[in-house]
């Protein structure tokens, strides 16, 4: 089995650097998830595809059974196993059972967030790609539902051994709208998509997932055409006329293989924002190969995310099924209260403003206060109602309260010893995010100092720290009032700490 060692995670720079770390990691699995597969495989009474269906629900157990098939038959003149009940057969019972004793089974709730969320918004591409297309092309229902499924594979290791990097990429290329290429230059040393790529053929990976890669390295020029027709979606007929005009393109186009791009497209670009420039696309693109309505194809996207959220959505992670008006999904988390009203266009516009400022380089502040000021507010623009932003000094022994809204004012005159709290030694210590709830109230609000958590009244709050040249200098708590919180401010509220942490590092670097 691959992943046998422990991986150093050391920041390669070339992408032979980053093949071989990424090769190498163990992906930890549920302990739920590999305690369901075990029972699987020992009940005599369970059938290959049984076994699958129940395996399948963990996407690191997945993946890794389909490498450790195809390991065993790289150079041989088989094919590789492109789904989960083939490379099963292939590794037959009592290999498959080895395999799973040598995963990391670890609780959920163990495994890092940000490896979590890149694989929820793999099993929402599935959900997309089994409602749009696997009726459609009922033959090739396996090959859309396990390439969608993989095609993020890739990243998966990065998302554990170097989340930040993730993040950061995100923040530049999604938020600020930088160069992919220069981005990725700078942070990797290599192309994602290449990274993405050898690990596709290192893995044997199904074809439609190396089918994609190739086409976003490869192929641009074409997708750049259809792009342009599908913006058109207003006149399906103009559309077919100009495809018709150009055989080789409608070939290109009409592709199965290209399922599997659309629907992590769809998937990955919701995370953003359902009315996004890069959604929009993604569906636009998705109405020209269906040669569906748009209104349809939004219809039916929503309805498979909704779909997706009731069987994959955490508390603790975002699922853009959140964003849409679901009677179901109100008070999904929280069933005793209603969450906090989610933000308006105009809030929203206003908290991108924020964010930009903070952004801004170099950077505009002047001083510490000037930069906490700014933080505060754009804190408050992405529907924070009670904030407080403390500082850590130079020893870590103390917090001082540096700014504070929608709280009494004798708040800005507070100052925690840290010794007295662990969870305030937790987040001094590294980069964490406590997020508190009616579940763990208790627990956590007795581990935090009396005249902090007084502050906040109600059973929710969000706890976050702040990190410049990697030592944590800063921690914010908020709410929105102390009831269940908005999902799509506790979004906001990640991007706006990552926000904040940039402007400390211009800042930090002013004058340099």
């Amino acid at each position: 089995m691959v992943n046998e060692t422990n991986v150093p995670t050391a920041k390669p720079t070339t992408l032979e650097g980053w093949v071989k770390l990424l090769d190498n990691v163990r992906l930890p699995v549920p302990q739920a998830s590999h305690d369901r597969v075990c029972r699987a495989i020992r009940d005599n009474r369970s059938s290959l595809r049984d076994i699958a269906e129940v395996m399948q629900q963990s996407p690191a157990l997945a993946l890794s059974v389909i490498r450790e098939a195809n390991r065993h038959t790289h150079g041989s003149m088989t094919e590789p196993a492109e789904n989960l009940e083939v490379a099963i057969n292939r590794l037959g019972l009592k290999r498959t059972e080895e395999l799973l004793e040598r995963l990391p089974a670890v609780p959920e709730t163990d495994i890092a967030p940000t490896l979590r969320q890149l694989q929820m918004i793999s099993q929402h591409a599935t959900q997309q790609a089994n409602g749009f297309f696997a009726s459609r092309l009922a033959r090739l229902w396996q090959d859309i539902h396990w390439g969608s499924l993989l095609f993020l594979s890739p990243l998966w290791p990065l998302a554990m051994t170097h989340p930040q990097l993730l993040e950061d990429w995100e923040l530049r290329v999604i938020h600020k709208g930088e160069s992919a290429r220069k981005v990725e230059k700078q942070l990797f040393g290599a192309r994602l998509l290449e990274i993405g790529l050898t690990l596709v053929n290192l893995w044997r990976l199904p074809i439609w997932v190396q089918q994609g890669y190739h086409l976003l390295l490869t192929e641009q020029r074409e997708l750049v055409k259809v792009l342009r027709i599908a913006r058109d979606s207003g006149h399906p007929l103009r559309q077919q006329n100009r495809l018709d005009d150009d055989p080789t393109l409608r070939r290109w186009l009409n592709q199965p293989a290209n399922t599997v791009l659309l629907a992590n497209g769809l998937a990955l670009s919701a995370q953003h924002a359902w009315d996004s420039p890069h959604s929009k696309r993604w569906q636009q693109l998705t109405s020209l190969y269906l040669q569906m309505p748009m209104d349809d194809v939004r219809q039916q996207l929503h309805q498979q995310a909704a779909n997706s959220a009731r069987h994959h959505a955490m508390p603790d992670l975002w699922h853009p099924a959140v964003a849409l008006i679901w009677p179901w999904g109100m008070n999904r988390i929280h069933a005793r209260l209603l969450p906090a009203q989610a933000p308006s266009a105009e809030d929203l516009a206003k908290w991108r403003g924020q964010c930009a400022e903070l952004l801004a380089e170099p950077s505009r502040f002047t001083n510490a206060m000037h930069l906490t000021i700014a933080a505060r507010d754009a804190l408050v623009a992405c529907g924070m109602r009670r904030v407080m932003i403390l500082m850590a000094d130079r020893t870590h022994a103390n917090l001082r309260v540096h700014q504070t809204a929608g709280l009494p004012k004798e708040a800005a005159g507070l100052n925690f010893p840290v010794n007295q709290s662990t969870v305030l030694q937790r987040l001094l210590a590294q980069q964490a995010q406590v997020r508190l709830t009616p579940a763990n109230n208790a627990q956590f609000s007795a581990l935090l100092p009396n005249g902090l958590r007084s502050q906040f009244g109600g059973e929710h709050l969000l706890l976050r720290s702040l990190l410049n040249n990697g030592r944590v200098i800063m921690i914010v708590a908020a709410d929105q009032g102390g009831g269940p919180f908005s999902e799509i401010c506790v979004q906001a509220f990640g991007k706006t700490a990552q926000c904040i942490e940039k402007a400390l590092h211009n800042f930090s670097r002013r004058g340099q």
